[in-house]
């Protein structure tokens, strides 16, 4: 199974486990030219942008440290530009939250799911500039 490929297993299974827990699904790989954002979603009063992280059981680094400054950059400026496109969401889901979800595979052609981790709040705005 190929990068692309254990990366859409993670996606789904972290979409899932979001709606499982309440969260509606606004959107996913949103992109535009500041970078990417797997899954947009809403629960509560918050609009919430998580990134996920697949990584075989025994990787070297988690998915929690895989998202670097440089990464929460380009998700936070990202975020801003779906905000600003998306006035509205922000009347209706007022707080914004930023979350990392790392999903566990086994090895091998036909990987299976071993675990789960949603961090929420994982990081903030700070030291980005925003407009929103």
């Amino acid at each position: 199974m190929d990068k692309q490929a254990k990366g859409k297993l993670g996606e789904d299974a972290v979409c899932g486990e979001l709606q499982r827990r309440g969260h509606m699904i606004i959107a996913r790989n949103y992109h535009k030219r500041a970078g990417e954002i797997d899954i947009i979603s809403a629960v509560g009063n918050y609009i919430v942008f998580t990134e996920v992280k697949t990584r075989e059981n025994g990787a070297m680094v988690s998915g929690l440290e895989a998202v670097n400054f440089t990464k929460k950059k380009k998700i936070v400026l990202t975020a801003d530009a779906f905000l600003t496109e998306n006035s509205e969401i922000l009347r209706k889901y007022p707080f914004v939250r930023y979350d990392i979800a790392e999903v566990w595979i086994t090895r091998g052609n036909t990987p299976q799911i071993t675990q789960i981790n949603i961090v929420e709040n994982a990081f903030d705005t700070e030291g980005i500039y925003t407009a929103n």
